[in-house]
């Protein structure tokens, strides 16, 4: 996938500068959303594992049902879409879907490539922004796709202030 060059953006995966797993979400979402996300992981047969209260369910329900958790529970689906490369999901509302990344498992140009393609996995299906941004720092994402251009791309950074 053509687009982003590790040497361009080696800065936002940088643990020591970035600190804690970033942020990524999909505001503006639904119960349906989350459940075309969950049909995309099934049908993309990417590796994943479902969790309540740390204890591992042998299947995954519908996203209605796990929504309907309570947060305390913890209800999060671990998704691995290739080796060494695992993003987890978070049910905690219907309007935004959230998940965390290890920065460490996206070091140089082959696994943002593969990070890219996930995140346009995932832009495409819902038809929406898939956004990255430092944690705690909602609403100042740094990267993310684009389903204007069809792919993931570094934001501009907000003006000071």
């Amino acid at each position: 996938m053509g687009g982003l060059l590790w040497g361009e953006v080696r800065d936002l995966f940088d643990p020591d500068v970035m600190g804690a797993p970033p942020d990524l979400q999909v505001t503006g979402a639904s119960a349906a959303d989350w459940q075309a996300l969950l049909d995309l992981v099934e049908e993309s047969g990417w590796r994943s594992r479902y969790a309540e209260d740390g204890t591992t369910v042998p299947s995954v329900p519908r996203a209605e049902e796990a929504l309907s958790r309570p947060v305390d529970t913890g209800p999060e689906l671990r998704v691995w879409p290739a080796d060494g490369l695992q993003a987890i999901f978070r049910f905690c509302t219907p309007e935004e879907i959230d998940f965390d990344v290890d920065l460490r498992e996206l070091q140089g140009q082959e696994r943002l490539d593969l990070f890219c393609d996930f995140l346009s996995a995932i832009g495409r299906r819902l038809g929406r922004p898939v956004l990255m941004g430092p944690e705690g720092s909602p609403g100042r994402p740094v990267l993310g796709y684009d389903p204007g251009l069809d792919r993931v791309v570094r934001l501009p950074e907000p003006p000071d202030g």
